[in-house]
């Protein structure tokens, strides 16, 4: 019998696969199970990366159709190309995953295609996808399958009218009406992306509001934006049911004071969250403890299970579904079982809506900040005021910085702006290093630069912005 592996990792998305080549780094065996034919898990085959691609396409044809006229670029009859769009966005998706593949030939680690089960708290078996089984022996085993689309019980997916987020990548031509069932994020960017290819898109939202999870002044502005460029928003409404014939969706709904609305579309986007995978997996077979309603599985700080040999990270436990944070705790966990001190900072975990404007944020929200009796500071400053944003025409939004009044601690940071995927990262540098709000005002910004708008920001905290 050949040795055991080290570490034997189940999916090969952004926590499986960086866990994976962290412990190779660190000197162990290690395999990968993928049950897709390509790695990167749904972040780079049919989540974060293909709806970038899209968004950034679309933009640009945004961008062509009303807004290059004011820069004195004169263009006319415009078209889309749907398929060379779609075309362009698999080959971003297949030189990422091609990446992959030679990162773990690189690192030695070995890919195992297929579907894997847990057999015993040390073994693990994998359907091979090119037939057979094979059985994976291991001193540890991570768990990093991810998360799947939830369906609505009265509107299940057929993947051509009631689609997830997949399907909605993939629409071979531009939909006539895209009802959008949820206000979150994967919802916004994909509405985005066919809005500005021509769809009319209706947005329905059980809540009072979109991104609830955000900071509520920061959401509004992004709700206001996005209505602005057409986007239609029924929020307080609850879909009730729908009925499917031919390629048209009919859809009912209900208002918070009971009034009965009737919705027709050729396409319906159910995106109403994310449940942790683990079909398959045999966890009860092992006996894991997990939730049976999130999917979600129970870990202690080092991210082990209640059986000692088998750890799970991403999507599986607790926290935000979000690719870098996965990222994060596949490090992590390699580091530890090397002997090292692998840890993750929750507090100082990113988020961003790719909207545009972009949306980002790190840290408390306002509204925590109230309900946790903290006592704080904000300092604003508007897009409006920025040179450099006023030199792109992109001068929507502003950043938000709030600290804490007795020691300056920078507490939370929301940006909705150009670019505020890229400029919240020296917010996450300075909450790590728990620096003030001082610190951010006195370090010296290039000029003329977005970044200025987060200087500003700091400044305005205590209430000495410049140029506002």
């Amino acid at each position: 019998m050949a040795d055991p592996y080290d570490l034997v990792v189940i999916g090969a998305g952004p926590g499986g696969y960086v866990a994976a080549i962290r412990a190779a780094q660190l000197g162990m065996k290690v395999a990968c199970v993928e049950k897709r034919p390509t790695l990167g898990g749904t972040c780079l085959n049919i989540g974060c990366i293909p709806s970038k691609a899209l968004l950034h396409s679309s933009e640009l044809y945004h961008l062509a159709q009303h807004r290059f006229a004011k820069h004195g670029i004169r263009v006319s009859n415009v078209e889309i190309d749907v398929p060379a769009m779609l075309a362009r966005k698999d080959e971003v998706v297949k030189g990422l995953t091609g990446g992959i593949v030679g990162l773990f030939k690189k690192n030695k680690i070995e890919p195992v295609y297929g579907t894997a089960t847990l057999a015993t708290p040390t073994s693990v078996k994998v359907k091979k996808s090119d037939g057979g089984e094979v059985t994976l022996d291991a001193k540890h085993i991570l768990l990093a399958t991810g998360s799947a689309p939830i369906a609505l019980p009265f509107l299940p997916f057929d993947g051509k009218v009631v689609v997830s987020s997949t399907e909605a990548l993939s629409f071979g031509k531009v939909p006539n009406h895209l009802i959008i069932v949820g206000g979150g994020y994967i919802g916004l960017e994909l509405g985005s992306v066919w809005k500005r290819l021509g769809a009319k898109v209706t947005v329905i939202e059980f809540l009072s509001r979109i991104v609830p999870l955000a900071d509520v002044e920061i959401g509004a502005v992004l709700l206001k934006s996005l209505t602005k460029q057409g986007l239609e928003f029924q929020l307080e409404t609850k879909v009730t049911g729908a009925k499917v014939v031919g390629d048209k969706a009919t859809l009912t709904a209900e208002t918070k004071d009971g009034k009965t609305l009737t919705y027709e579309a050729d396409r319906v986007l159910v995106a109403v969250g994310r449940k942790a995978y683990t079909e398959e997996l045999g966890l009860d077979a092992v006996g894991i403890k997990y939730d049976a309603r999130t999917g979600k599985v129970a870990t202690d700080d080092h991210f082990r299970t209640n059986v000692p040999s088998i750890s799970a990270i991403g999507d599986l436990i607790d926290g935000p579904m979000l690719a870098h944070k996965a990222e994060e705790e596949g490090s992590a966990v390699a580091e530890i079982l090397a002997g090292k001190p692998g840890h993750v900072n929750y507090e100082t975990v990113p988020s961003v809506i790719y909207t545009w404007p972009e949306m980002a944020s790190v840290g408390i929200t306002e509204e925590q900040a109230k309900e946790r009796g903290i006592d704080y500071r904000v300092g604003k400053f508007p897009f409006l005021a920025n040179g450099r944003a006023k030199a792109m025409d992109e001068s929507e939004g502003l950043v938000k910085i709030l600290a804490d009044a007795k020691t300056d601690r920078v507490l939370g940071v929301h940006i909705i702006g150009p670019r505020a995927s890229d400029m919240i990262a020296e917010a996450v540098t300075t909450m790590e290093f728990a620096g003030s709000a001082e610190d951010i005002a006195r370090i010296c910004h290039a000029h003329p630069t977005l970044s200025e708008a987060v200087k500003e920001a700091a400044m305005a905290v205590d209430k000495r912005a410049i140029h506002f």
